[in-house]
């Protein structure tokens, strides 16, 4: 779940997610074709990519976030839920946090506040060895049979992919539409596993 869609600072409300990465979604993008788009945005992130897990920890806007992945149903639908929203400069608590998300020793330094350069610094170090990856984002919102959908141009050290995704609080109403449009046909990918086979990290 990309909490860029306009969910506010603290939202903690879990939604399901259903998000595929491809070079093209040619028959998918037709449902989308008939429905007028409710916005366009393009965003630098930065993603924390852990060497151990597909934790989903993203620096946008001077605010680091932090989601969780609650559960997987027996359809392949994932539940995303948003956990941290921390703004620069980081608490160290909130460094430790995510630390603990990405699976990765705590901070080792003793300091009481981290600015974005020190947190990086850390999570940069041999003994952690997080991926920091810049990424541009152009996307394009719509509402597909009442759930929430984009379609994202994603460029990261130069390579681009499309990724196509819906959301919403409700498991049956998704994966209905999901199905309904044809993206059940591509694997449910989470943005760190789709980043990660982006730029060929952990094979």
């Amino acid at each position: 779940m990309d909490t860029a869609w306009g969910d506010p600072v603290n939202d903690v409300v879990p939604r399901w997610e259903w998000r595929a990465f491809a070079q093209e979604f040619r028959e998918v993008e037709t449902a989308f074709a008939t429905t007028e788009s409710t916005g366009a945005t393009e965003s630098d992130e930065i993603y924390l990519l852990s060497p151990v897990c597909d934790a989903n920890v993203k620096v946008r806007d001077a605010v680091l976030d932090i989601k969780t992945l609650v559960q997987v149903d027996a359809a392949g639908l994932e539940q995303w839920q948003p956990v941290l929203k921390g703004v620069f400069p980081l608490s160290l608590t909130d460094a430790k946090r995510a630390c603990d998300a990405l699976g990765v020793p705590p901070p080792s330094a003793v300091q009481t506040a981290y600015s974005l350069a020190e947190l990086v610094e850390e999570l940069r170090a041999p003994v952690r060895g997080v991926r920091v990856l810049p990424v541009h984002k152009r996307r394009v919102r719509y509402r597909i049979r009442d759930c929430m959908s984009e379609i994202t141009d994603v460029l990261a050290e130069g390579r681009s992919t499309k990724t196509i995704a819906l959301e919403a609080a409700d498991a049956r109403q998704l994966i209905d539409a999901v199905r309904a449009i044809g993206l059940a046909a591509f694997a449910n990918t989470s943005y760190p596993r789709g980043l990660k086979r982006l730029i060929g990290m952990n094979g």
